[in-house]
């Protein structure tokens, strides 16, 4: 709460889910639909094992972890944008989201570079089912990054005009894009990482 006479900042704490329930309502029901994913990835991986492992080698180790970090440091500058703007100093929290998001943009384009050569190569998803579940799942992941860095956005413009911050889709911005990160970790130890 701010005290707007002496422009303090006093800081309440109580526990709370953070966001909104119909976030984590999304939240829940997209890690649900990514697990079904997961496991037909891995029951199939199972039957066809020589075809997957060779298929791997393919990919680009390099990128998929430069993706991690790129994500990593993203999700920190959001759980420190999420916590400065929780303290009542917006403009601070507005830049440590603007350098989340400018990290997380780096991930489309490193995807792109990752996916053309794969592509030009005639490694497309129609190649073989590794491939399949490769483009599908990551496509997919690829829309969600998408999708929370038009989040991110509204966060910004929201911390930026705003006088009091709407916390609770400060913290629903911030509970979708770790859930980002999340799945993208499982899909780079499947694919990148399982031998």
């Amino acid at each position: 709460m701010v005290d707007r006479d002496t422009r303090t900042t006093v800081v309440t704490r109580s526990r709370h889910v953070p966001g909104e329930p119909s976030m984590w309502f999304f939240v829940i029901g997209d890690l649900f639909i990514f697990a079904i994913y997961f496991v037909l990835y891995v029951v199939y991986r199972q039957q066809q094992h020589a075809l997957f492992l060779s298929s791997e080698q393919h990919l680009n180790q390099g990128i998929g972890a430069i993706n991690t970090v790129v994500l990593l440091t993203s999700s920190l500058f959001v759980a420190l944008g999420t916590q400065t703007a929780r303290l009542g100093k917006a403009r601070d929290a507005m830049r440590l989201f603007v350098f989340a998001a400018a990290t997380g943009a780096l991930f489309p384009i490193l995807k792109l570079v990752e996916w053309l050569p794969e592509l030009g190569a005639g490694l497309t998803p129609g190649h073989n089912l590794f491939f399949m579940f490769y483009y599908v799942m990551a496509g997919l992941h690829l829309c969600h990054v998408m999708l929370g860095l038009v989040i991110m956005c509204f966060v910004i413009r929201d911390l930026r005009i705003s006088k009091a911050p709407d916390m609770k889709f400060i913290e629903a911005g911030a509970t979708y894009w770790h859930m980002v990160d999340l799945l993208w970790l499982v899909l780079f130890a499947l694919f990148y990482l399982m031998r």
